[in-house]
């Protein structure tokens, strides 16, 4: 065979459908039918599978987003009716207050009124016997005596000596001599009866009088007790007056109701010894500054006392007018926060946490009132974290129906 003749078997590849391949492998039709089912059924478990999955790693990471938003306790604001008056304490306290100490070194000689007594001004209370400023005065009188008796020889000779220098009979440098002496014994005089002078205050100081119309309230001294008038330690109060005609009251007023503290306001004082009865006053005076530390204003009020009814250092309450109706809320004192920023309380809006600076009025111990900051209807969460910042995601674990927006 002619090696042109030598050619390669031609394999020819025939397409073919899948209903002809099930053909020739004898299936028929409903083969075909059953391999179709069996492939959606692959197809369709395949879909589910990997749907299902996406979804529960949905969920997984929505469950998980969720149990790390914390709940929250809250409670709403207590709205309150306009504030028409504040009440407040108040201290009270003498008009004048002073302790009495002595100016004259000695031992009491006798004293005369007792804690408790009424005296007027210039009442003799108590009595000093000093011999020493006795002595000095008696002494002191003497060096007068003698002083003026110089003077009056000094003067006649003066006048001698003027008379005879019209006449040349003496030297001017004489007549000066003698005019000098004068001068010199008319000081000398002086300085003697201002010494006698002082010496008559200081045994006046052995009589210790009232400065003022008032009630010893202490009496700290006895007959034969030593008095030194503090001119080398620490001077002995003798006995203490109060003038309690006229009493101040004096009461700390919170900043935010400053503006009620005018001087000329009404007043008014209740004290539990007094159930039932009202003693009227004025506000005189004010401080006129806050204090930085309390943030309050200290005021005034006087009240007459004519009776003495009132004692001073009593507790009183004291009810001042506002100007004008003041809406407030009031809410625990476990929902402040103390911030360097300032006082903030932490509500809920929206889901998430943010802080509102507010104003304080009352304290009522375990509330306070909140004069401005806050709605009745926002919720306000107790206990807050110190670590809170505005923002942080929240969920309300205790919603009241009927609170709106939350």
């Amino acid at each position: 065979m002619a090696a042109e003749d030598v050619r390669e078997p031609v394999v020819q590849i025939e397409e073919s459908t899948p209903r002809e391949r099930c053909a020739r492998r004898g299936l028929g039709p409903m083969g075909y039918v059953v391999l179709a089912d069996a492939a959606l059924a692959l197809g369709a478990v395949i879909y589910f599978g990997i749907h299902s999955r996406t979804a529960a790693e949905a969920s997984l990471k929505t469950a998980t987003g969720d149990a790390a938003i914390p709940f929250v306790n809250v409670v709403y604001p207590q709205a309150s009716a306009p504030t028409a008056e504040i009440v407040l304490p108040g201290n009270v306290q003498a008009f004048t207050d002073t302790p009495i100490y002595a100016r004259a070194n000695g031992y009491l000689k006798r004293w005369y009124f007792d804690i408790g007594a009424r005296v007027k001004k210039g009442e003799l209370l108590a009595e000093i016997e000093s011999p020493e400023t006795d002595q000095q005065l008696q002494q002191a009188r003497a060096d007068l005596a003698a002083a003026e008796a110089n003077l009056h020889l000094a003067e006649i000779t003066a006048a001698r000596f003027e008379d005879l220098l019209k006449t040349d009979s003496v030297s001017k440098q004489d007549t000066d001599q003698a005019v000098s002496n004068l001068n010199a014994t008319r000081a000398d005089v002086a300085s003697k009866t201002a010494n006698v002078h002082r010496l008559e205050e200081m045994q006046s100081f052995e009589k210790i009088q009232a400065p003022f119309d008032g009630i010893i309230t202490a009496r700290n001294t006895d007959v034969g007790t030593l008095v030194d008038a503090g001119a080398n330690s620490q001077p002995k109060e003798l006995f203490h007056l109060a003038a309690i005609g006229t009493l101040r009251v004096y009461v700390s007023v919170p900043e935010v109701y400053s503006q009620a503290a005018r001087p000329g306001a009404a007043a008014s004082l209740t004290l539990d010894e007094f159930p039932g009865q009202v003693f009227h006053g004025t506000l005189t005076r004010t401080s006129n500054s806050i204090d930085a530390a309390s943030r309050t204003l200290l005021t005034e009020v006087d009240v007459d006392n004519p009776s003495g009814k009132l004692l001073p250092g009593a507790y009183a309450s004291v009810h001042l007018k506002l100007p004008e109706g003041i809406r407030s809320v009031t809410v625990p004192a476990n929902t402040l926060l103390f911030r360097s920023e300032g006082l903030r309380v932490a509500v809920v809006r929206n889901g998430r946490a943010e802080l509102i600076p507010v104003t304080i009025g009352r304290d009522y111990g375990n509330a306070v009132e909140v004069m401005s900051g806050l709605q009745p209807a926002d919720a306000v969460i107790t206990n807050p974290a110190d670590s809170l910042v505005s923002g942080t995601p929240l969920r309300i674990k205790n919603p009241q129906s009927g609170a709106s927006g939350h």
